[in-house]
């Protein structure tokens, strides 16, 4: 699957996996180099989807066309 078309969840399953493998010291350089430009894509691709979520949440918590940021609370 193209990491563009990764949901956030399925890129962080994926990323944790990069670096479980990473973390066992067990592979080759040259493909612990891989693992890690992957990890980096990932990471950035994530990064994308949470700065999206984050101006939606902007968005949709402006107030009489003023930005008024709430605090978000899982309660």
């Amino acid at each position: 699957m193209n990491i563009e078309e990764m949901s956030f969840e399925q890129a962080m399953t994926e990323l944790d996996a990069i670096v479980l493998e990473m973390e066992r010291g067990e592979i080759a350089l040259e493909t612990s180099l891989k693992h890690f430009e992957k990890g980096v894509t990932l990471a950035r691709h994530t990064q994308k989807l949470l700065h999206e979520a984050e101006q939606k949440v902007n968005i949709l918590t402006q107030n009489n066309g003023e930005d008024k940021l709430e605090s978000f609370s899982e309660e």
